[in-house]
C-alpha cells in the first residue's frame, strides 16, 4: 500500500529520494493554523519520523483554519487528533504526539540535537524566542514561520533569512527580543511571512480554549487575537513543509 500511495511521488523525485525523505526526522511545534497543514504536507510528502509537539486542544474558533478542528473533535488535545489523521494517511508512518509546551523548563525533554529539521510554528514570543536560539545550535535544519495573522494575499507570502524578513510584527519582536537580551540564533535560517498587515474588522473577542493547559497554550503571551484565514495560515504551512522537501533534494 505505501508503494502506491507515494507512487506520484517517486515518478517526480526518483525512488533514491523517496527513500532519503523517509529517512529523516522531523519535529514541529506548533500545530495551529499554520503547523497541522505543515504536518499534512509532511506526511503525504513521505516524511516517515514526525513528532508533533503542541499543549493546546481543539476549540470552536480553531475549525475556521485548523486542518484537525470540526465539530465533533473539540476538547480534545490537537496533537492526538492529527495524529490520527496522519496515521490514516500511511499507516507505517511513526508519528509522536507530545502535548506539552516548549519552554525554559522543558526544552531538554525534546531532545532536538536529534532531527535532521525542527520547524518552529510556535506564536508565543518567549518560547518561539528561545526554540530558535536552541534549535540553531544543533546540528539539525531550522525553519520558523513568522506571523501568519491580518494576511489574506497569497501572493504577498514569500521566503527570506530571517534577518531580511520585512513588514513582520512578530519577526520586529523576536529581533528586538533578540537585541535586548543580547542572545542572537548562532545561524542564519529561513522563515516563511508576508509584508501586508491588514486590521481587524470585527469586534475583538476574548481567546477560547478548552485545554486543561491553557496557561501554556501557544497564544498566552498575545496581547489579543488578531484574524486568521484558512487559506493563508494553510500556505505558510504548505510552504514550511516545502523548504524541508527542498532541502532534502538540495542535499542530494
Amino acid at each position: 500500500m505505501e508503494e502506491g500511495i507515494f507512487n506520484r511521488t517517486e515518478l517526480l523525485l526518483g525512488k533514491k529520494m523517496v527513500h532519503s525523505i523517509a529517512q529523516k526526522r522531523v519535529i514541529l511545534f506548533g500545530v495551529g493554523g499554520v503547523g497541522s497543514w505543515c504536518a499534512e504536507s509532511l506526511i503525504r510528502s513521505g516524511i516517515h519520523h514526525l513528532t508533533i509537539v503542541d499543549s493546546d486542544c481543539v476549540c470552536t474558533t480553531n475549525i475556521n483554519r485548523q486542518l484537525m478542528a470540526t465539530t465533533k473533535t473539540i476538547g480534545r488535545p490537537k496533537v492526538e487528533v492529527l495524529r490520527e489523521r496522519l496515521l490514516d494517511i500511511n499507516p507505517n508512518a511513526e508519528i509522536q504526539a507530545l502535548q506539552q509546551v516548549y519552554c525554559a523548563e522543558t526544552a531538554d525533554s525534546f531532545h532536538i540535537e536529534t532531527y535532521d529539521y525542527i520547524l518552529d510554528a510556535i506564536d508565543s514570543l518567549e518560547n518561539k524566542a528561545l526554540l530558535i536560539r536552541r534549535a540553531c545550535e544543533t546540528p539539525g535544519t531550522l525553519f520558523a514561520s513568522m506571523g501568519a495573522a491580518l494576511k489574506m494575499d497569497p501572493l504577498k507570502i514569500d521566503i527570506a533569512e530571517f534577518w531580511k524578513v520585512k513588514g513582520c510584527p512578530l519577526a520586529k519582536a523576536l529581533r528586538q527580543k533578540f537585541k535586548k537580551s543580547k542572545q542572537f540564533p548562532s545561524k542564519k535560517f529561513k522563515c516563511v511571512y508576508s509584508e501586508e498587515l491588514l486590521e481587524n474588522k470585527g469586534a475583538d473577542t476574548f481567546y477560547e480554549t478548552s485545554s486543561p493547559l491553557a496557561e501554556n497554550d501557544w497564544h498566552a503571551a498575545k496581547v489579543h487575537t488578531n484574524g486568521t484565514i484558512t487559506h493563508t495560515t494553510a500556505i505558510f504551512g504548505f510552504m514550511l513543509a516545502g523548504l524541508v522537501i527542498q532541502d532534502i533534494i538540495k542535499q542530494k
